[in-house]
């Protein structure tokens, strides 16, 4: 059984800087990638940014160039740099782990408030 277990949520103020991490534990198959998705209040959850194991990330457009995903793979663990936060990175923040054995395997962390103001 894979477990997310996620930290570092909490208020920033708009331009500040704030840190999330997620652990994962349990049986876990390369190759996968993990990263993070974001939900805010009646929108559809969305793709924030993802990292393989061999350090290639991916990006949302409304990130670039502020946020930074990272990895410590000898601790199955996810990073997310949030700097010059805005008001519309307000969400829930939810961690993923997918590993590909065969087919694909989706876990998801509990989520983490974050809540920009302005």
């Amino acid at each position: 059984q894979v477990q997310l277990v996620e930290s570092g949520g909490g208020l920033v103020q708009a331009g500040g800087s704030l840190r999330l991490s997620c652990a994962a534990s349990g049986r876990i198959f390369s190759p996968n990638a993990m990263g993070w998705y974001r939900q805010a209040p009646g929108r559809t959850r969305e793709l924030v940014a993802s990292v393989t194991e061999t350090g290639t990330t991916n990006y949302a457009d409304s990130v670039k160039g502020r946020f930074t995903s990272s990895r410590d793979n000898a601790k199955n663990t996810v990073y997310l740099q949030m700097n010059s936060s805005k008001a519309e990175d307000t969400a829930v923040y939810y961690c993923f782990l997918r590993i590909r054995n065969g087919a694909l395997y989706d876990y998801w962390g509990q989520g983490t408030q974050v809540t920009v103001s302005s």
